[in-house]
């Protein structure tokens, strides 16, 4: 969750570790500092707070060391002050270390050090790892102490330590975290994501766990915990540059990343289009995959989440295979049945979301082949999948996932037609009309962004003032609702549900009085008429409603308040336009309501811990 930066080189290091740590801040935004090897000492600066109080503590002091790490805080153990951000050091200064994960026997190991003298001032965890490197460095040599300190800790952890004796010096460790190097002339990088020193370097060591990197400014080693140096390590190019991981003159990332979708969803379908056909043979999958499974499991969390629920309609009703969609962090704490004639599918931006790795890991155990839909191609559920659709969104930056949703959605469309290939019963024509409707989906969103954002603004001014929002919807256009009300909550604050339209005469009715607006998704013809009874259910009650649906759709005009309509298109894949104005819906109510829109409290954008 936390955000790690380093640099060593030949520049000063404080303000290229306030650049890394400023591309990381949607990793977490408790708390900041740096710490840079100064002459005789190493020098720390933290604040309680976003980044910009510690940008502005740095301009007050002087920092003219060329080599320092930093962190950007999501709080796990003690709150978010001064004394438990990170940097943290040592009783006498000596060791310093920045941490993202959580140390699941710290207290024991801090009982065991205080008895040996140590003195601790915060509450973290991670000020522990601290002291217990101190406890065994000796002789200047400060991998071997990192390394058998790392050997006592359990949980999850990517580190960036440094010793004021060793000045030219950093170790990373990484166990459960992400943690990537990024390689220069005369001067290295450290960081928890790619995007944070894209500006300087398109190339990198990706960390695997039970790594530890010895880093200085001309050479950067990497060892196992076995003490075994790593020779001939695979180096990452990345395709991304910098200006993508910037707002371009867009107010907020999230609106940026909105108005971003058509192109990065037409970058997933040329990778995956061939001949204009689906080919999905590059990704690992064969020909005839769906005969090698009697069921699918999708599992991920959040939003990925969502998109798996979508995708569950779709597949079972045209390939004809169970599915089950779990969230990851239930799905690894019981006893699923899986086994090896069971597909894993498994959906995360990042590629390193702590649960759903975990299930991932629990399917493989079992038997079951793993295909991964991720945004990172070097992930680690991308490196421990056995095949993968890479979603090529691009960094996405905001905390609230938009781009990267619309390219799950899209890659589970990408899956259902290439299953729709391996079914006999399903006829070439209607297989080439889906692939023609995916296709044209890039610009019908363009144009639906354009054309209904002014009226969502609109809308926006409404619901600001609102106290309680619902949303309802049948089929795949629930997992729609789910998904909007996820938006519209965590980005404005205001509390929005999200229910199954037939669901509400069993208790959800209760809850409708005059003026509580009520959103129905209906991108469905073939669950309209049900859905638009529903409306008028809660209409009758005095909600205040809105109604998204395909163009030329007919119905009682008076029981609705708001209309959006979408353009025409294969009920199947409307799910991807019906987003749309949630997303903008979603944006734009925060914005009214005064909301830090990109960096929403309390949350991170990649959960990398449990």
């Amino acid at each position: 969750m936390c955000g790690i930066v380093g640099y060593i080189g030949e520049k000063k290091a404080a303000p290229i570790l306030l650049s890394g740590l400023k591309k990381l801040e949607y990793r977490g935004y408790d708390s900041a500092g740096i710490a840079v090897q100064e002459k005789d000492y190493i020098k720390i600066s933290k604040k309680n707070g976003k980044l910009n109080k510690l940008q502005k503590a740095v301009s007050q002091e002087i920092f003219k060391g060329v080599s320092g790490i930093g962190h950007t805080r999501w709080a796990t153990h003690g709150k978010p002050s001064d004394i438990n951000s990170h940097p943290h050091s040592s009783t006498q200064g000596e060791v310093v270390i920045v941490h993202n994960g959580i140390i699941e026997n710290f207290r024991e190991l801090k009982a065991e050090l205080l008895k040996e003298g140590h003195q601790f001032k915060s509450a973290t965890d991670t000020e522990v790892i601290a002291h217990l490197i101190a406890s065994y460095y000796q002789a200047n040599d400060l991998r071997t102490a990192v390394n058998k300190a790392v050997k006592r800790l359990e949980g999850s952890f990517a580190l960036a330590v440094m010793s004021k004796k060793e000045k030219n010096r950093i170790i990373a460790v990484r166990k459960d975290s992400p943690l990537i190097v990024g390689l220069g002339e005369g001067q290295n990088f450290l960081a928890s994501d790619i995007p944070a020193y894209l500006e300087y370097t398109d190339e990198f060591y990706i960390l695997e766990d039970g790594e530890i990197a010895d880093i200085t400014k001309n050479e950067v080693n990497i060892y196992s915990f076995a003490n075994q140096l790593i020779a001939n390590k695979d180096k990452t190019k990345i395709d991304w540059d910098a200006e993508m991981a910037e707002k371009q003159g867009y107010k907020h990332f999230m609106l940026k990343e909105i108005y971003e979708q058509p192109e990065s969803l037409k970058r997933l379908l040329e990778a995956n289009l061939k001949d204009g056909s689906i080919n999905l043979r590059q990704n690992g999958l064969n020909k005839d995959w769906l005969a090698d499974y009697d069921k699918i499991h999708i599992v991920a969390c959040g939003t990925a989440y969502h998109s798996g629920a979508l995708a569950k309609y779709l597949l079972e009703d045209k390939l004809r295979i169970p599915v089950e969609v779990e969230v990851a962090s239930e799905y690894r704490y019981r006893k699923p049945i899986v086994d090896s004639s069971t597909l894993m599918i498994v959906v995360s931006q990042s590629g390193e979301t702590a649960d759903t790795l975990a299930a991932l890991r629990l399917a493989k155990k079992e038997g079951a082949d793993v295909l991964a839909l991720t945004n990172s191609r070097d992930s680690s559920i991308a490196r421990e999948s056995d095949m993968i659709i890479y979603l090529k969104a691009g960094p996405e930056i905001a905390v609230a996932s938009t781009k990267a949703y619309t390219n799950m959605v899209a890659a589970f469309y990408l899956l259902l037609i290439d299953g729709m290939k391996q079914r006999s019963e399903i006829k070439q024509q209607t297989i080439k009309k889906y692939t023609s409707d995916l296709i044209k989906l890039p610009e019908m969103i363009r144009k639906l962004i354009d054309n209904s954002k002014a009226q969502i603004k609109l809308l926006a001014e409404k619901y600001a003032l609102k106290d309680n929002i619902f949303f309802i919807g049948r089929n795949t256009d629930y997992t729609l609702a789910l998904e909007g009300a996820l938006k519209l909550k965590e980005i404005s604050y205001i509390h929005a549900e999200a229910y199954p339209a037939g669901e509400l005469k069993h208790g959800t009715l209760a809850l409708i009085e005059k003026g509580i607006p009520v959103i129905a998704l209906a991108s469905r013809s073939d669950v309209f008429a049900k859905l638009f009874s529903n409306l008028e259910e809660v209409k009758a009650r005095g909600a205040e409603t809105l109604l998204i649906t395909e163009a030329k759709q007919n119905f009682k005009e008076e029981s609705i308040d708001h209309l959006i309509e979408l353009p025409l298109l294969n009920q199947d894949f409307a799910g991807l336009l019906a987003i749309i104005p949630l997303q903008l819906l979603a944006y734009y109510t925060a914005l009214e309501c005064g909301e830090d829109i990109d960096q929403p409290r309390n949350l991170a954008k990649s959960v990398t811990v449990e």
